[in-house]
């Protein structure tokens, strides 16, 4: 009978305002840390993090983070932290400020704390990065050896970004339920640990889910007032917490296999992470031959969440059958987690899925 594995980072903290007791949470993993952010977020949180470290005597300095998780940020970042000889890094902002941060620390051997100021995507919880090239194509998954230590959220931070990052993690945390499933379904899925999926990671996937159904429109809303409601919260959860328990304990299948391949045509770079994996999902559903009732359903939810549908909507107007054809090789690549499908999977049908996913959005759109 094949292992089942669960793993998670230790501690999770989130709430209005918690960005000025990071020091507090922190302040066991050593005496000095390193922010890692652009100048966005610099901007928004250096001076309370700095202040919140130093009235716990760790000394606090920061580095400009440049955008991309390529190879090059990454070993230009480690050597900052090298020099300096700090024991933690901070990672700040959106998901690929993070994933540089733990890359850094795992490179450096640090303690990361994972503190996302935009609810955009699952990244903040996990224990991998997703690496890119600097023209922003997707190249591989990195894994380390653990957990970042600490993950702090400040929903008031979240709820005063700009709405399309939440919008866009709604996308990213409404594929983790079907992706989770498919996995648990397969009779070979495994999870991001190598094991099969245990039933806690499967559970807290459908959690994530039934969160995202419940909470999401009137999360949004508020979140376009910059307010925190206990729908912000729920939301804010199920993106960060449920979505990234769910995706490495459960396991991914098509969905990001297919945003994987999108990231291969510069035509959609513009698109964010949650918006191209949206695409993903709803062309999972079809690849798997769910009912038209449920993917127009589906459909419907995202179109009223701000989500896109169509490939037009992330920049791929009137796709050809070879640029269909480079997404679905790329998707279909043997480490790609398409395979956790519990079916045989083939370019060819991914492509096929696509398009008519693409054909079903605009039929509901119309």
């Amino acid at each position: 009978m094949a292992t089942k594995i669960f793993s998670t980072a230790p501690n999770y903290v989130q709430g209005r305002g918690v960005t000025a007791n990071i020091g507090d949470h922190a302040e066991q993993l050593g005496d000095s840390a390193l922010l890692i952010a652009d100048e966005i977020v610099l901007d928004l949180v250096a001076g309370t993090v700095t202040e919140s470290f130093e009235s716990r005597g760790i000394d606090a300095t920061s580095v400009t983070f440049k955008g991309e998780v390529s190879t090059t940020e990454i070993e230009r970042i480690t050597d900052e932290a090298t020099t300096q000889g700090v024991d933690t890094v901070v990672g700040a902002g959106g998901g690929k400020a993070i994933d540089t941060a733990k890359s850094v620390a795992d490179a450096a051997e640090l303690a990361t704390v994972s503190m996302p100021t935009v609810a955009s995507t699952d990244a903040p919880t996990s224990s991998l990065s997703v690496i890119y090239s600097e023209q922003g194509e997707f190249e591989e998954y990195q894994f380390h050896e653990s957990h970042p230590e600490l993950v702090l959220v400040d929903t008031e931070l979240i709820a005063a970004a700009p709405t399309h990052f939440f919008v866009s993690g709604v996308g990213d945390a409404l594929a983790t339920w079907f992706e989770a499933d498919a996995a648990y379904q397969a009779t070979n899925g495994q999870n991001f640990f190598g094991g099969r999926p245990t039933r806690a990671g499967h559970t807290l996937s459908e959690l994530c889910y039934e969160t995202i159904r419940e909470h999401a429109h009137a999360a949004i809303q508020a979140v376009e007032q910059n307010a925190v409601t206990e729908s912000v919260e729920a939301v804010t959860e199920a993106n960060t917490l449920l979505s990234g328990l769910g995706f490495e304990n459960g396991g991914l299948a098509a969905a990001h296999s297919i945003h994987n391949g999108l990231t291969q045509l510069e035509e959609t770079h513009d698109a964010s992470h949650g918006e191209k994996v949206n695409i993903g999902t709803i062309a999972q559903l079809v690849l798997e031959g769910r009912s038209n009732a449920f993917i127009e359903e589906i459909i419907t939810f995202s179109q009223t969440a701000g989500l896109p549908v169509t490939l037009g909507e992330i920049g791929l107007d009137d796709p050809s059958d070879e640029q269909l054809g480079q997404v679905a090789k790329a998707a279909c690549a043997e480490e790609e987690t398409i395979h956790n499908e519990p079916f045989a999977i083939t370019p060819a049908a991914v492509a096929d899925a696509i398009r008519t996913a693409d054909a079903v959005g605009h039929t509901v759109s119309e």
